[in-house]
């Protein structure tokens, strides 16, 4: 049996993957194998993924952000699902995960796959609860069945809620919003009926020995993560939390990479402790967590109050973010959303990154300022993180072609621009000096995520995407035919 991405590193061999990764993160590549071999960073990266471009989740690494799509019992089929993975793919999603809970959950996930230049995570006891048609009815062997399947078809990463304990199901008692985690409200119900302890806990050996066969990387699932802010950091949560630290070293001793999931509901000042807390207990591994939502009081506009959770973790440590949409608590996101909740995301992410000084992050940023400055529309146009909504926003005023050398905007107008009148200041004679500014970005140190354009995948292994009963646009948006 090949090596696993931490076995080899482990070994001291730099392979493929890591080398592409070094050249996308512009890190040396020993030092991208000694974060793999210490556990602290994970190349999700499924031999069968044929047309995978390797990225890696790690706190020494730029923060990576994750774009859930997924069809449901109600909505969305294959046709929907390709068009949310290129949508994501497009606006800079770094992995996607397919949370199908609804039909044609083979056919699904095999195009995501077949057409993912990006890892592809999944949560296979969904899969299970629709073979078992109810959940107290799916059994041991069924499970890792269908993990063992998911892995034969190229999934990179698997949400595995292991750390749900019975006896840890007493401890939500108290809760607001009680389980909110779809795969933890499945195992708790589950072990109630059964009275049997975790079959994913239970069986937890058996499934690395499928992991590591075919290197898919453990996400260790927070089925008891707070749905509020009244449940954040309660005893719950974090007594999966001491659960999920013992998983990650024993899939470690079998060779598999690990990255544990955290909180979607907590307040401002508590999230920095729940990313300190993951890292000592879970021995450095990755922390991939959902936003956080630093408040209940907005549906419709989480993916905000979630994004400014995010920065605030990904400043603290977060390795990974998952995004959060305008329809979380509402409904089931559309390539719309997609687009709404990765532009979100990715600023978080990179302010984190700004933030925590990585190197060259900043350049982005003074390279924009700078073409604002001079008034060259284009480049600002060129270098946004989302080019066609910072175009279409200024053409909506300012249409024409001339203006896209004029010294204003329709904001301030010609007399009240202050970046004209600041101009013309330094261009007279007088105390104010001409300004000394350029950023050469093509040679910035900054990981391929912290430069422009935002998608930055190796799509040559990629099938080209088929007919989706209609075009879809190159901006990732679906025609309107």
């Amino acid at each position: 049996m090949a090596n696993t991405q931490l076995q080899s590193a482990r070994k001291g061999t730099i392979t493929t993957a890591m080398e592409r990764v070094a050249e996308r993160e512009n890190r040396d590549p020993e030092f991208v194998r000694e974060q793999v071999a210490a556990g602290e960073a994970v190349i999700p990266a499924n031999r069968a993924h044929e047309g995978l471009d390797p990225m890696i989740i790690g706190g020494e690494f730029a923060t990576k952000v994750n774009a859930n799509i997924g069809n449901s019992e109600t909505t969305s089929g294959r046709t929907e699902e390709l068009r949310k993975l290129h949508a994501a793919v497009h606006y800079g999603a770094d992995t996607v995960m397919d949370l199908s809970t609804g039909e044609d959950l083979d056919a699904i996930r095999e195009a995501n796959v077949g057409h993912s230049p990006v890892p592809i995570g999944t949560v296979p006891i969904y899969e299970a609860v629709k073979r078992a048609e109810s959940p107290e009815e799916i059994t041991h062997e069924l499970l890792l069945d269908v993990i063992e399947k998911q892995a034969k078809q190229g999934v990179d990463y698997m949400t595995i809620h292991a750390g749900v304990l019975m006896e840890h199901l007493p401890l939500t008692d108290g809760r607001v919003t009680g389980i909110v985690s779809r795969g933890g409200s499945i195992l708790a119900q589950w072990m109630e009926e059964n009275a049997m302890q975790n079959p994913l806990y239970t069986e937890f050996e058996a499934i690395c020995e499928i992991f590591a066969e075919h290197d898919v990387t453990f996400s260790l699932g927070d089925g008891l993560r707070p749905g509020s802010l009244a449940d954040a950091s309660d005893e719950a949560q974090f007594a999966e939390l001491d659960t999920l630290g013992k998983l990650t070293r024993t899939a470690w001793e079998h060779g598999v990479q690990v990255m544990a999931e955290g909180p979607g509901h907590v307040p401002m000042d508590e999230i920095r402790a729940n990313v300190e807390r993951q890292r000592e207990v879970c021995d450095g591994a990755p922390f991939y967590v959902l936003g956080p939502l630093v408040t209940d009081v907005a549906p419709g506009y989480d993916h905000i109050t979630s994004a400014i959770g995010a920065t605030e973790a990904a400043r603290a440590g977060a390795a990974m973010l998952c995004y959060v949409t305008p329809k979380e608590h509402l409904g089931l996101p559309d390539a719309k959303d997609v687009r709404e909740g990765l532009a979100a995301y990715r600023i978080a992410a990179h302010a984190g990154d700004v933030a925590n000084g990585l190197p060259g992050a900043r350049d982005w940023d003074d390279a924009l300022s700078q073409a604002r400055y001079t008034f060259d529309w284009r480049e600002q146009f060129d270098l946004a993180l989302d080019p066609d909504r910072a175009r279409d926003s200024h053409d909506q005023t300012l249409p024409g072609d001339n203006y896209k050398e004029a010294r204003f905007c329709s904001m301030c107008g010609v007399e009240f621009c202050s970046m004209r009148i600041d101009q013309d200041a330094r261009d007279a004679d007088g105390e104010m000096g001409a300004l000394d500014a350029g950023v050469d970005l093509d040679a910035s140190p900054a990981a391929a995520v912290n430069l422009p354009p935002v998608g930055t995948h190796d799509t040559s292994a990629v099938p080209e995407l088929p007919d989706l009963d209609g075009a879809v646009h190159g901006d990732g948006e679906p025609a309107d035919d």
